[in-house]
């Protein structure tokens, strides 16, 4: 190494990065704003495993947000993608592997009978809610205070993830005429729903609702709740949809949706899918029955459009990941949120800090709170302090965590016993910083 690259660090990337980009990043939650000090800028990942510039490798718990369940650069992904790009990286026209990754979706998931690619989940969900309008002919669109579904300008009213991170419930350059059509209501209030719809329901297009909330930390519905909002839909002409970006294909073969309705008899009327479909690449989808769907131009009025909508590498990436996402895999994940999950809490109950463990399939969050939290009212009275000096603790032991206390954690199926015993060793000298830290 040349001394001019021995100080090619995080740092120096990072103060670089603020002279050029806002905030010094393409994504607010990435600024550690709420945690204080400097992102790591990384370079490599592998398996269960990641490398910043400066050269440290860390056990990911972070794993892009989602998408990257398999491992970081699978051998199997690597090919197929290889393959591709090497043909062309676009060619803005269709393409086999957006085929076969949409059957793959409706293979999985049984009440899917039309999917349309595009590049992100905001995109998703934003298509979503335009089929609802035109289906319904209504405007309103209701959604959850602390659900996140995408930066559209309707939709970021009482929003999660880096909003809250950032403290900023709403967001300029959002006018009121997008924000008067969209009603918010408390999440998982079965009587505020409820009322809403008795009031207002002849006037609502569309009920949207992520899955499992994971943008506030994991906030998982209370029994029954997402069934209520299907049938509520159902009996006042409104269309449910069910945001599975996060969920979709991550907790389950089929997603969410899959696991529920083995207990619950309820169908949304669209889906939207991201992360996981892509493999770590720019992909999100909206799905769900063929008569709303094929709304969608060309066949019908409402129109969508993307050049890069159904890119062949990121369909060759997505299709190669599903492929590899196997009961085996399924029960990987499941064992390996648990056992994380498990060990960070043991780590904080031994030093007497309050938390609470919570899991959505095997998406899990720790919140720094004495109580159970169902709702984003009840997710403010966590102790900041405390997480921010548990992340920077684990951090600086090489356990990379989503540098928020309002973001789900992610297992894959790269991670071993090794990383367990890493995580398990972490948490207890990190239980002790967020313990002697006061708020």
């Amino acid at each position: 190494m040349t001394p001019e690259q021995s100080i090619i660090t995080s740092e120096y990337w990072h103060d670089r990065a603020l002279r050029i980009i806002p905030g010094g990043v393409s994504s607010p939650v990435r600024a550690f704003s709420s945690v204080g000090g400097t992102p790591r800028y990384f370079v490599e990942g592998r398996g269960s495993r990641v490398i910043d510039v400066d050269g440290n490798e860390y056990v990911d718990l972070v794993g892009s947000w989602g998408p990257i369940i398999v491992g970081h650069a699978h051998p199997e992904v690597v090919r197929r993608v290889t393959e591709s790009v090497a043909k062309s990286s676009s060619f803005g026209a269709p393409g086999p592997n957006e085929v076969l990754l949409a059957e793959e979706i409706q293979r999985r998931v049984s009440a899917v009978e039309r999917v349309r690619f595009v590049s992100s989940g905001t995109e998703a969900v934003m298509t979503a809610v335009r089929l609802a309008r035109a289906a319904t002919s209504r405007k309103i669109i209701v959604k959850f205070v602390g659900c996140y579904h995408g930066h559209a300008d309707a939709l970021l009213v009482q929003a999660g993830s880096g909003v809250v991170t950032l403290g900023l419930p709403n967001s300029p350059g959002v006018t009121p005429g997008q924000a008067q059509d969209t009603v918010v209501v408390p999440y998982n209030d079965v009587d505020a729903i409820t009322s809403l719809f008795a009031q207002r329901g002849n006037e609502i297009a569309a009920v949207l609702t992520e899955a499992i909330p994971a943008n506030m930390g994991v906030v998982p519905p209370l029994p029954g709740f997402n069934a209520l909002l299907s049938n509520l839909c159902k009996k006042y002409g409104a269309l449910f949809i069910l945001d599975e970006v996060m969920t979709g294909f991550r907790v389950s073969s089929g997603g969410l949706w899959n696991l529920a309705k083995a207990s619950e008899s309820w169908t949304p009327d669209l889906f939207t899918f991201g992360k996981v479909i892509g493999g770590g690449y720019p992909l999100a989808a909206v799905a769900g029955c063929a008569e709303v769907m094929e709304l969608l131009a060309p066949v019908g009025a409402v129109y969508q459009a993307g050049t890069l909508s159904g890119n062949p590498v990121a369909t060759a990436a997505g299709l190669a990941t599903l492929e590899l996402c196997n009961k085996e895999l399924y029960a990987t994940l499941d064992r390996r949120a648990v056992q994380v999950g498990e060990a960070v809490s043991d780590a904080l109950t031994v030093q007497g800090v309050a938390h609470r463990l919570q899991y959505g399939g095997n998406l899990f969050s720790i919140f720094f709170s004495p109580h159970e939290v169902r709702s984003f009212e009840e997710t403010q009275h966590q102790d900041l302090k405390k997480f921010a000096a548990f992340f920077h603790s684990m951090l600086s032991q090489g356990v990379s965590l989503p540098p928020s206390a309002y973001e789900a954690w992610f297992v894959s199926g790269a991670h071993t016993d090794r990383d367990i015993e890493v995580i398990a060793a972490a948490s207890k000298i990190a239980a002790v910083e967020a313990a002697r830290t006061t708020s």
